[in-house]
Order: structure tokens, then sequence, then C-alpha cells
């Protein structure tokens, strides 16, 4: 039994104890850790479970503000108003330039800064205004049906990691000590769908592909890039959710790895260990699990369990103070606490909408190009089709911010070749069933016949559409992203804005129209939005999502007086006019553009809303984001066949996140482009592209197949059959391939010793030349081969590369030196080791039979294993 003086001795010590952590607390010369753990020491433990949760509350005893931990960046500062908004992460990749990755992480942490700073460090920071960037995403985008595998930077470990190093490296700058921003690569560490059924999945993957797969980025991002989170994912390994598994996050994380961050969950993670994966029976035994394993922080509110966890036994205090202090010691580090100078950032708005315009110019990458189809010579008259030529959410992708001037192709075109050169008609959906922005073409701002083409948009700086409007305007199409901001000058918050005017239908049949609002979630509220055709409500939306549609029979062509009504009075960030028209009257509206023109461009592909996260889909082709059909949709494969039998040059731009089975395209357009998603830029750098302004260098980061039939099945996370490195089949378009206006030819590849013994580094190089008339970029290539008998090793690895840049008739000297890593193996058991044998290397534009190149080769003596 403890007596009064024991019990007073102790109380004594405790309060010493405190005051000693208070004293550590309050010195500015103290390590961010020893001032964390000051910090920590005072607070109670209801405190403590409090700052665990994503939305830490402030503190206000103890001087710490409110912190959201929650912010995007993977393409630009997003979710809060305008930024820079580059290519989509999958076209970034498409550019295989490192050095631009890390000048466009740069700009999204600068960008974030600047939001911070605007409130100013010691204040509250909500959602979207921190400082911890939960980006990049370097899953493997290991089966073209995942739709959010635009996210990622393809198929390839070592390209993913030699980008993801780069992008966390410009987040976070030069400095560890006072980063700018800090990196999270996501989703650590098997993940890539199948959306549908994510937050219970149990993924089945054999120790080798793991090792050879799907970890070498994370440890690149973590080793290399010194990135200051990660982020788990929903998905349990071989039964074990991974936010709870203690093999992943600390064995391999930390000790393997030396990672010293913390861990971040992917949103309602541990909560889907209760839910989904019935791992344990509660939310608090769950969220004992996860951060006993490692799981540092909760996007979400299981961490809220954690009280009762503790004081069931379920967990120890002290591994809440050792997560805690790893999350106070970032918030020092980033200036969020204590008594930093204000450190005010400033954007350059110019520049880096320079830098978006060139990593969309980058990131294209060139197909096909019969007979010189491309560029377009002199001022042709160029008829622009397809869904994706003229919106503004093919340009943004997902996970975005709101561009200032967005320039979609079909404004590109008008922008380069003239507006009286170029006609336009919308041709088609992008899937049946699935309703797309009404175009300029069937918009006026009246019935008569000499109206002005758009509608007239009058924006009131109130809810009620009293009084004159603040601003009046003739708006061509209504498809806008007003996402944290306000349109037409109104000021911010509550506004109410009508469009007037008609809608021309390009002939008879059953239209059905749309009002799509881009719904905010776990907000304050929604926006109302009606729609009138000839003065009779067709939609009345008053945020619940039901009534977002009609259909409306049109005998004729004539004019329909249309009034469409939207009341901003919640935190939803966007509206489009939608419709989807008779496929007779679209074909036959394309095919009089064709008709007058010399040259035919067509703007296909897919778009965010039927692939991406989670999505509400379920149209022909496409399952819940995900796509269960890898080729054109069939409207838009109507369309081309439509434009390529007027018999003049057919041009096909490929807009999507993903590759499309594009077969028919191959065998009958003249020239196809790939351009993703190409952010706030994407029109401006099409057109130059297509002019011959630029010269493409773009390589695909993901092999083009023919059809699903070559894929195993998707649920599968068995790398045979997959990628580059393991598919037997005949591609569509390699992994790696690209052309240019130019020729580049390769000569004299050669190695720095013919033999080598295991664990030695050996360099290999090749001579490239610009042999063409034009200046051009070409991204030189290293493919290993492997010794003849190692059965899981794969048909080639990517183990280099480098984007030059080359003037006519200039020729450099391309070096790599491979390291005992890229040298290595992955066997049955995981275990990773260079081997003894005869190596092959293959050096040029792309794989080995796609690009022109060389080979050289060395031999390995003896055998070295290498650390996880």
């Amino acid at each position: 039994m403890m007596t009064y003086a024991r019990l007073a001795r102790r109380l004594l010590a405790y309060a010493a104890t405190i005051a000693l952590a208070g004293a550590v607390y309050a010195t500015e010369s103290a390590t961010p850790e020893q001032k964390a753990s000051g910090l920590v020491a005072r607070m109670s433990l209801e405190e403590k479970v409090a700052q665990l949760q994503s939305a830490a509350p402030a503190l206000p005893r103890l001087d710490i503000p409110a912190y959201e931990w929650w912010n995007e960046g993977l393409h630009g500062a997003a979710r809060a108003g305008y930024a820079t908004v580059f290519p989509q992460a999958i076209g970034l990749a498409a550019g295989w330039h490192p050095e631009l990755m890390r000048q466009v992480g740069e700009v999204v942490s600068r960008e974030a800064r600047a939001r911070f700073d605007a409130i100013g460090a010691g204040h509250d920071h909500g959602r979207y205004e921190g400082l911890t960037i939960w980006s990049p995403n370097v899953n493997i985008f290991r089966d073209p049906r995942w739709g959010r595998g635009q996210e990622t930077y393809g198929e390839d470990p070592y390209l993913t990691g030699r980008l993801a190093v780069a992008f966390v490296q410009g987040i976070q700058g030069p400095d560890p000590a006072h980063p700018r921003a800090i990196a999270t690569p996501k989703h650590f560490a098997v993940h890539s769908g199948p959306e549908a059924g994510r937050h219970g999945f149990d993924i089945d993957v054999s120790p080798h592909d793991l090792e050879a797969t799907f970890l070498p980025a994370f440890r690149a991002a973590v080793t290399e890039g010194h990135a200051g989170s990660v982020m788990c994912a929903y998905s349990a390994l071989h039964g074990t959710p991974v936010c709870a598994d203690a093999g992943l996050l600390g064995d391999t994380l930390r000790k393997a790895w030396g990672f010293t961050g913390y861990v971040v969950s992917d949103c309602d993670a541990v909560d889907d260990m209760t839910k989904f994966h019935y791992y344990k029976a509660d939310n608090a035994a769950s969220s004992a699990a996860a951060i006993r394993a490692g799981t540092d922080l909760d996007c979400g509110y299981a961490y809220a369990e954690l009280t009762a966890a503790v004081k069931r036994g379920d967990v120890d205090e002290s591994v809440l103070d050792a997560s805690l202090v790893r999350l106070f010691a970032a918030r020092y580090r980033l200036g969020d606490l204590g008594t930093s100078a204000a450190r005010p950032t400033t954007v350059d708005v110019k520049a880096n909408a320079a830098l978006a315009l060139r990593a969309a110019l980058e990131s294209t990458v060139l197909l096909k190009n019969d007979g010189g189809t491309l560029p377009l010579q002199g001022t042709p008259r160029i008829a622009v089709i397809g869904p994706n030529a003229d919106t503004v959410e093919t340009l943004e992708a997902n996970y975005h911010g709101t561009p200032r001037a967005p320039v979609t192709p079909l404004q590109g075109l008008r922008a380069r070749f003239g507006a009286d050169r170029v006609s336009y008609a919308q041709g088609a959906p992008v899937a049946a069933g699935v309703p797309v922005p009404v175009p300029e073409t069937a918009l006026r701002t009246s019935t008569a016949a000499d109206a002005a083409v758009g509608l007239t948009g009058r924006y009131f700086d109130n809810v009620a559409f009293d009084g004159t409007p603040l601003t009046t305007r003739v708006d061509r199409s209504v498809d806008f992203d007003w996402d944290h901001v306000a349109p037409a000058g109104l000021p911010k918050g509550r506004y109410a804005v009508r469009w007037t005017g008609a809608i021309v239908p390009p002939g008879p049949g059953d239209y059905t129209l749309a009002v799509h609002v881009e719904r905010c979630f776990d907000c304050g509220g929604h926006d109302a939005v009606r729609l009138f055709v000839d003065g009779k409500p067709v939609i009345d939306d008053t945020g619940d999502d039901k009534h977002t549609q009609a259909t409306l029979h049109f005998d004729d062509s004539r004019p329909r007086d249309v009034r469409l009504e939207l009341v901003h009075g919640g935190d939803d960030q966007g509206v489009r006019l939608q419709w989807l028209a008779p496929a007779a009257a679209q074909l036959a509206e394309a095919e009089r553009a064709v008709a007058s023109a010399d040259v035919t461009v067509a703007f296909v592909g897919l778009s965010p809303d039927v692939e991406g996260e989670e999505l509400h889909v379920d149209v022909p082709g496409f399952d819940g984001g995900d796509r269960t059909d890898i080729g054109l949709p069939a409207p838009q494969q109507a369309l081309l066949e439509r434009a390529a039998a007027s018999g003049k040059p057919l041009v096909v731009v490929l807009l999507s996140g993903s590759a499309v089975a594009l077969d028919w395209a191959k065998e009958h357009a003249s020239a196809i482009v790939a351009a993703w998603y190409p952010g706030e830029s994407g029109g401006t750098a099409i057109a130059q592209v297509l002019a011959g302004d630029y010269n493409p260098g773009g390589r695909l980061p993901v092999t083009f197949y023919r059809s699903v039939r070559d894929l195993p099945p998707f649920t599968s996370y068995q790398m045979k059959g997959r990628t580059y490195r393991y598919f037997e089949g005949t591609p569509l378009y390699p992994f790696g391939h690209g052309l240019s206006y130019t020729r580049f030819s390769y000569a004299k590849a050669s190695t720095s010793a013919a033999g080598i013994d295991a664990g030695q580094a050996v360099t290999v190089s090749v001579e490239v030349r610009n042999s063409g008339q034009r200046a051009g970029d070409e991204v030189v290539q290293a493919y290993l081969g492997y010794p003849q008998g190692d059965a899981l090793a794969p048909k080639r690895s990517l183990v280099g590369f480098q984007r030059v840049h080359l003037a006519p008739g200039e020729s450099r000297r391309v070096t790599f030196e491979l390291d005992p890593r890229r040298l290595s193996s992955v066997d049955a058991t995981g275990q990773r080791a260079v081997l003894a044998g005869e190596y092959t290397v293959f050096l040029g534009g792309g794989q080995p039979g796609d690009a022109a190149g060389g080979r050289t080769g060395f031999k390995i003596r003896g055998r070295q294993a290498l650390p996880r």
C-alpha cells in the first residue's frame, strides 16, 4: 500500500517532469522533437486523442492553433481556389523528365505556402489550407481498367521512383530543417483497384511481386526523396489491413528504410478496418491496432475512440505520445508553431502558367504520323469534332485547383489557326448514357435568327436575384469550375446567376438535359438549380441530386427558350449545363463540319466523369470509376468512322487518364496524339504540337493493350502477364513509345567493363544523333536484359532514361551508371540480390523492336545480397 509520503513524492516528481518539459518546450534552441515532447507532456489524454485526428482542434491554453492536415497537390495546389493546374500525374509522367517534376512540385508547394501565409502561422488553418500535401500517388498502374491510375506515374517501378523522388524534393525544398511543405507518397503499399470494394479488399500478392514491383517507388521516395510523410492504404495484405501492418509500417518503412516522418491513414481507413475488413470488433480496438503498428494520424474520426482504448488497456498512452511527437515535430519544422518569423510567399502567376504550358507540351506523345500528316501545313480549314474538344473538366482531371484561364482544345486551335479556319461539332457523348456539356453550337442569346452564340449570364451578389446584376455577360457555354472562387467579380460567399437564351437542337429527337453541380462533400450545404425550357420548369434541384435530368422531345431544330438559375447558398464547386443529344443528329452535324474542312481533328477518349475515384457510374464499359472495356466507347467510335468516310485526313487526339485501345484508329487514322488530361494550358499545347511550333517528345508511361482479353483478371495482383515487363503478347503501343517530327539515330553503345563483381556498378553509354531537319527532344532509355535461367526475372526492365534536346545534326553521348540495385533480381521469397550471369543492355528511343538503338553487355561474377 502506497503511503501518503510516497504519493506526495511521486506527485512532486511528476510536477518537476512537467515543469522540465515545459521549459524544453519553451526553449527556441531545442530541436523540433524536444519541443514536441515538451508540448505533448503538458496534454491531457483527451487532448492527445483530438490531436491524432486530421482535423486537429486548437488548444488555446497551450497556444496551439487548429490545423487540418488534409491538403492535396497531385498536379497543382488543389481544392482551395485559384491555382496553377498542371497536366494530370499520368501526363506529367509521359514527359519522362524528373527535373520538370521537381519544378512542378516546387510550384505546388509555393502556392500552398502562399495560401498558408495569407492566413498566417499561429492561426487556425482549415482543410486545404495547410502545408502537409497528400501527394504524390506512387502506386503502380498495373491494369488500365483502374480509374485512379491517372493519378500515378505509370506502370514501371523505376520510372515511378525517379519521378516521385523529384516531385517530393520539389514539394519539400532543399532545407530539411525548414521544409516548404511536406510530401506524402501514397497509398502504401499495394493499391490499384478495383474501386468497388476497395474499403475491404484483401490483396494476395506474392513476396516476389511485392518487392519487385509494388515497393521500389515508395522506397525511393523515402530513402532518396526523404519524404516527411507516408499514407497507408485502404486495403489489407494477406488478411492484415495495411494501416495496422506492423511488418510493413515498422519493419520495412521505419527499420529497413530509415523513415523518421509520420504515417497518415487514407481517409476512414481505420474505420474500414472495423466495418469492412472485420479486423477488430470496434473502432477502439482498430485504432489501437493501427497506432501500435505505426499509423500516427487518422484521416477520419475512428481515433476518437483511442481514449476508450487507452482506458481499457488496448494501447499504452506512451504509444500515443510517440506519434504525437512526430506530428508536432513536423508542425514545428513547417513553421506553424513557435515564434518563427513570418515568411510571406509570393506567387509568380505568369511563370507558373508558363511552366504548366511547358509541362503540357512535354507530356504530349505522338503515337502515329502517316505520311507526315503532322505538323499541319499552311493555313488549313480544320473540322474540330469530339466530346473532349471544348470541356474544362477534361483539362483538369481530378484532385485539381481552379485554373484562372483554362484553354480548351477548340479555343487553342482557334487562337493558333484563326477562328474563321475552324468549324466545330461535338458529334457524340463520351459514353452512352453520360451527359456532356451543351456545346456552344446549340446555345444562342435569344430565339432570334441573328442571336449571338452563348447564353446571357446575369450575376447577382445575393441569392434572391434582387436588384441589378453586378455583372452581365455572354457565356458561350455553361461549364464552370468555381471551387472556392467567385465568378464575374462577385464577392466570395452567397450569390446567384441566371442564364437566359435559347437552346438550338441540331435535329429532331429525344434530348436529355442535365444540370451537373460539382457537389462538395463533408460540407455546410449545397447549391440549388432550376432549369426552364419554353417557360416550363423541367429541373428543380435544391441540392439533393435527385432531379438533375429531364428528357424532352423536340420535333424540329428551331430554337427553344431556356433559362437556368443557380443559387450559390452552400459550398458546391461549379455548374455545367449538359445534355445527351440524339446520335443521328450529332453525327449529321459533325459530317457537315467535316465537309467544309481540309482536315479533321477529333478529340476523343475518356473524362473524369467516367474514370476516377469511386464514381457513381454504371454505363456500358464503365463500373464505379473503373472500366470493364478498354476500347474507345461506341458513340465516339461511330463518330471517328463517320469522319473517316469523308476521305480527308483524320487526326485523333486522345484525352484520357489511361490507355485506350485505339485499334481502329491505328489502322485508319492519319495521325494519333496522346494528350492525357493536359491541364490549364492544354488547348494551347495541343495547337502548338499540331501546328509544328513544338516538336513532341513524350513517351508512354504505360502499355497500350489491344483488348481486355489480353489481360489477367482485374482483381488479381499477380504481375505475370501485366505491364511491359511481364506481358507476353503484342501491345497496340508499347511502354516507352513515342514519335517525333525529326529522326534520331544511335551508335557506339558501350560498357565500362566486360565483367564486374556482384555489388559493383557498371557504366553504359551510347551516342545519339538528331539525323533529321528539326530540333527535338529524344528520351534515351536503357533496358536491362537478364541472364537465361532466371524464371522470375522480367523480360526486361527500365534501368535508366534521359530526356535530351538536340539540334539538327547534333550528337551527344548519353551515359548511365547502373548501381547494384538496378542490376538486381528478386527471388520467390522476396529477397533481392545481384546474380551471376551474362547481361545485355539496350540503349535507344524506346524498347527493343520499337525504336532505334544499340546494344551492349557485360558479365557479373558472384552473388551479392541487397538490403530491403
